[in-house]
């Protein structure tokens, strides 16, 4: 994408990169096993909810969520999107720019990131259901959620803070943390609790529309004004420098490296997307399960399990993202196989 120095966000990010915690004292925590509480969301594995001495619950300790810069909602979600055909979009985005793409009960949705990297959040709702698409321009990661609580669709926003470089959002309702990598209510009353995931690709625009030439794009018409188009990140995605704190740090690859990551019955594994792109397919064991990785023709990402056809979750993010919130990962590497 085309990259203009003029950024408001960049110009708050660095003010802050060293950026203060936020202060709250958790000197005594009670811990509640995650089978006595209530709710109709997945549980997050391994979770341990904990109260503070002042009555927050919480499964990340809150003084490890850091300030981004700007404030709760300073970076704006998009709550009421509207949409083009592609054939429209067209007159403004280029073919090898990238979107994050989706297919949901038969509708093919283009989020252009050109939009997103502006606003981080877009509460949706396709084929009737509630669905939250989010992007972190920090983290490389485009992900989607069905945004439903108890059974009642959930507005989403941006927090202004940031768990291990990731954005951390924030649902309208109880006012709860999710981190957006992984969907998990990390501090608040929903703590512990985990959004049901919905399938997404970061492609190129010219693959996606030429396999899906009836896709809706997200319009930049949006109600705000903003210079979409340009890049508010500079040479973000290039360099070695991860601005804010992870609590893992990996250097078998660049941290900006693009991967795709899957969890296989407790096991997690990274596969470069370079290295898929240079063999066309990957084949590999993770978790005591075969795997196949490969791209279809709109250039997303399907992995499957040839022996039983199952198709299997995948993430794409920044290596260091991934790592950060998977210490234990195991990297497949092109040469060693």
């Amino acid at each position: 994408m085309r990259r203009a120095r003029r950024n408001w966000i960049l110009a708050g990010l660095l003010i802050v990169a060293s950026a203060v915690t936020i202060g709250l004292t958790l000197a005594q925590t009670v811990q509640i096993p995650t089978s006595q509480l209530s709710g109709s969301l997945a549980k997050g594995p391994g979770s341990s909810i904990e109260v503070s001495a002042q009555g927050v619950r919480h499964v990340v300790d809150p003084a490890k969520l850091v300030d981004c810069g700007p404030p709760e909602d300073g970076i704006p979600s998009i709550d009421q999107p509207a949409f083009v055909s592609a054939q429209v979009a067209n007159g403004w985005i280029q073919d090898d720019e990238l979107v994050l793409t989706l297919l949901h009960k038969g509708e093919a949705r283009a989020y252009p990131l050109q939009v997103l990297v502006w606003h981080e959040i877009v509460n949706d709702v396709i084929a009737g259901d509630p669905i939250l698409v989010s992007y972190c321009p920090l983290a490389g990661s485009g992900m989607a959620y069905l945004r439903t609580l108890d059974g009642a669709p959930v507005e989403f926003g941006t927090s202004g803070k940031l768990y291990n470089s990731n954005l951390v959002m924030y649902d309208r309702v109880t006012g709860s943390y999710w981190t957006q990598i992984d969907g998990l209510a990390i501090v608040g009353d929903r703590s512990g609790d985990r959004l049901a995931r919905i399938s997404v690709n970061t492609v190129t625009w010219g693959a996606w529309k030429a396999s899906h030439p009836d896709t809706l794009v997200l319009d930049r018409e949006t109600g705000f004004d903003r210079p979409y188009g340009h890049e508010p990140y500079g040479g973000y995605n290039e360099d070695s420098y991860v601005w804010f704190p992870v609590e893992n740090r990996d250097d078998r690859l660049h941290p900006k490296t693009a991967v795709i990551g899957i969890e296989v019955n407790g096991t997690s594994a990274a596969y470069p997307e370079h290295d898929l792109d240079t063999l066309g397919v990957i084949e590999d064991r993770v978790g005591g399960l075969r795997v196949r990785l490969e791209r279809d023709s709109d250039g997303c990402v399907r992995v499957t399990c040839p022996t039983t056809g199952e198709v299997l979750s995948s993430q794409q993010s920044f290596w260091f993202a991934w790592i950060a919130f998977h210490p234990d990962t195991e990297l497949y590497q092109a040469a060693a196989s």
